[in-house]
C-alpha cells in the first residue's frame, strides 16, 4: 500500500528497531538523518522525566537538519511501549509521546485498544509487534494501523516461524502496513522483505555495531565476530523466547547447550531469570543475520552499504527477469 506521509520520504523502507539499552537519542537521531526511521524503548529514559528531555532533544535536532537540508529530510522517529503488566510507566510514558505527537508508537507484549486509540488520536500511527497470526488478528481488532511479524531469527524476543509463512498468512487477510523482522542486515534483504508483500524491513542488531550506539564494546566487537551459529533461541532470561549471543552467555558461566526453561509467568525483562546474569545488559540480543556485519562503523556508513545493496539486488532482479 501507498507510505502515508511523513512515512513515504524514506530513503530506503526500513526501520532500525528498537533496542534495550542500546537505542538512545544519538543513535536514533542518526537513523533519521540516514533517511530510515529510527526508534528507541520509552523505558530505556531513565527516570521517566528523562523521556520527555529525549524526545525534546531528536524533535529539535531533526527540525534543525530538516532546515539545513530540504532535499533530504530526516526521516520520521518511532517510540516502542512495552504493554504488560510489569511495566508501570505505559500511561506516563504515553502522555508524554502525545506532547510530542510522536509519529509513530510500537508496541510490545499486549495489544490496548486505548493506546492505539490515543495514537490514532494525535495523527500518529501504531505497528505492533506479533509472533504469529493468531496475535496479528487480535491487534488489528484491537486497533493497531500496522504489524510488526517478528520471524524465526530476528533478534531479542522473536519468532520461531519462517517468514514466508508468517507473511503469507498474515496478507491473506490484512493490506495494511507491515514490517517484517527477522536477520534483516543487508540491502538485500530489504528488497526481499519487500517481495513477501511487506512495507517495511525491519533490523536491530546490525545497529548495535555502530559508533552511535550505546552498547558496551565488547558487544560491538562480538556482533562483527560471530555469524548465526553464535545464537542461541531460550526463554530462560526473561520468560519470553528471544535470540542471545552465544558468546556472552558462555561468559556468564552458562552452558548455552543445556539451559533450563523458564516460567513465562515469572516474565521479567530487566533480570535474568533464574540467572545472576542480566538479560541485555550481561546476556546480549542478537539476530542471525549479524554473519552480514564486518566492522564496528557509523549508522550512516552502514545505510550507504545498504543502499548500494538494495541498488544491487534491483538490478539483478532486473537482469534474472528482463524486465
Amino acid at each position: 500500500m501507498p507510505l502515508p506521509a511523513p512515512f513515504d520520504r524514506l530513503r530506503l523502507p526500513l526501520i532500525g528497531s528498537p533496542l534495550f539499552i542500546v537505542s538512545g537519542p544519538e543513535l536514533v537521531i542518526a537513523q533519521c538523518k540516514a533517511g530510515v526511521i529510527g526508534s528507541f524503548p520509552a523505558l530505556n529514559a531513565r527516570p521517566q522525566s528523562q523521556l520527555d528531555e529525549w524526545l525534546h532533544q531528536i524533535t529539535e535536532e531533526l527540525a534543525a537538519h530538516n532546515r539545513a537540508n530540504p532535499d533530504r529530510p530526516a526521516a520520521p522517529f518511532a517510540v516502542n511501549q512495552i504493554i504488560h503488566k510489569t511495566n508501570d510507566r505505559v500511561d506516563a510514558d504515553m502522555a508524554t509521546c502525545e506532547k510530542w505527537q510522536v509519529p509513530m508508537v510500537i508496541t510490545s507484549l499486549g495489544a490496548r485498544e486505548e493506546i492505539f486509540q490515543a495514537v490514532r488520536n494525535w495523527g500518529g500511527i501504531t505497528m505492533h509487534d506479533v509472533i504469529n497470526n493468531r496475535f496479528a488478528q487480535k491487534a488489528i481488532e484491537k486497533g493497531a494501523t500496522g504489524l510488526i511479524p517478528v520471524a524465526a531469527g530476528a533478534g531479542g524476543h522473536a519468532g520461531a516461524q519462517s517468514p514466508f509463512a508468517l507473511m503469507a498468512e498474515i496478507r491473506e487477510w490484512f493490506d495494511g502496513l507491515i514490517a517484517l523482522s527477522g536477520s534483516i542486515a543487508n540491502g538485500y534483504s530489504i528488497l526481499a522483505a519487500q517481495a513477501l508483500r511487506a512495507d517495511f524491513a525491519y533490523a536491530g542488531s546490525c545497529f548495535i555495531a555502530t559508533k552511535e550506539a550505546n552498547a558496551d564494546e565488547r558487544y560491538k566487537q562480538a556482533i562483527v565476530e560471530s555469524s548465526a551459529e553464535g545464537i542461541v533461541y531460550t526463554n530462560l532470561f526473561t520468560g519470553v523466547h528471544g535470540n542471545y549471543l552465544r558468546n556472552s552467555i558462555e561468559a556468564a558461566g552458562m552452558d548455552p547447550d543445556n539451559l533450563p526453561v523458564s516460567d513465562p509467568s515469572k516474565m521479567n525483562f530487566g533480570s535474568g531469570g533464574n540467572t545472576k546474569a542480566k538479560a541485555w545488559k550481561d546476556i546480549w540480543g542478537s539476530g542471525q543475520g549479524i554473519g552480514a556485519i564486518k566492522q564496528v562503523g557509523t549508522v550512516a556508513d552502514l545505510i550507504d552499504r545498504f543502499e548500494r545493496e538494495y541498488q544491487d539486488a534491483q538490478a539483478q532482479l532486473k537482469a534474472r527477469t528482463g524486465s
